[in-house]
């Protein structure tokens, strides 16, 4: 059922338009069960109301993204370029979207800094997102907008880091090799062994203005092996502090 219910995933990355009425004639063209086809539409129900819904500053690409963060317990990221969206400050978001957004004017741009800002709030809710990331140290080096901009947000991880929902690693250029051999990648999970009806597992591969998602199994144990394998070559979470502590005190003036 998972693979083919992903037809209708597909369709939530414009729920300013979806019905649960849709969501629940598509499961019945697959042939679902009762039973899936209602935890389909339970989910659907569920999305309805959210922020992002109809908000012009969240890209419809990235709509399943923010509505998936939303249902999961927990989010494991691998980043080599940028800091993951969750943990930006908005000096560095501003920064960030600047650069991608060429020819986008500066209230959009102030719109999807906001936005983004506002995605944050999952940390914070109740029971709290577990975020677990991986940072490359290319991360830390790459200066985005200007060494005030960076250290700030350097400064926030290191705070970020010692709450206790965040988990962040730092992985070396001294690690060499390792097992991602790709980019930016962001796992999505909810585990209910009481309801597998319940769980949810998601894969989010970042590209330039499109994003990829991955339901299928196989895709999805594949990426979580290559995440266990970037946690134990990264430093652990104290050293981890520490490298971050230094790549702020290199920054001040």
């Amino acid at each position: 059922m998972k693979g083919r219910a992903w037809a209708a995933h597909e369709k939530w990355q414009d729920r300013a338009r979806i019905r649960w009425a849709t969501v629940k004639a598509l499961a019945d063209a697959c042939d679902a069960s009762v039973e899936e086809r209602d935890a389909l539409v339970g989910v659907a129900k569920s999305q309805t109301d959210g922020w992002w819904v109809g908000n012009s500053s969240v890209p419809e690409w990235m709509d399943p993204l923010v509505s998936f963060e939303h249902e999961a317990a927990y989010e494991h990221v691998y980043a080599n370029t940028v800091v993951p969206g969750l943990l930006q400050t908005r000096a560095y978001a501003l920064a960030i979207h600047q650069a991608r957004e060429m020819r986008s004017s500066g209230d959009e741009i102030e719109g999807m800094v906001e936005a983004r800002i506002q995605r944050q709030h999952i940390l914070r809710r109740d029971p709290a997102l577990h975020l677990w990331v991986v940072l490359d140290e290319a991360v830390l080096r790459r200066d985005v907008g200007g060494e005030a901009v960076m250290a700030e947000q350097m400064a926030h991880l290191h705070d970020m880091a010692q709450t206790p929902n965040v988990d962040i690693q730092v992985l070396p250029f001294t690690a060499g090799a390792h097992a991602a051999g790709t980019g930016h990648f962001v796992i999505l999970g909810r585990d209910d062994e009481q309801n597998p009806l319940n769980s949810m597992a998601v894969v989010y591969i970042e590209m330039r203005r499109r994003g990829l998602y991955l339901d299928d199994a196989e895709d999805v144990g594949s990426y979580k092996l290559a995440f266990d394998y970037l946690r134990s070559q990264a430093a652990d979470p104290s050293a981890s502090l520490r490298l971050l502590a230094k790549a702020r005190q290199e920054l001040s003036p």
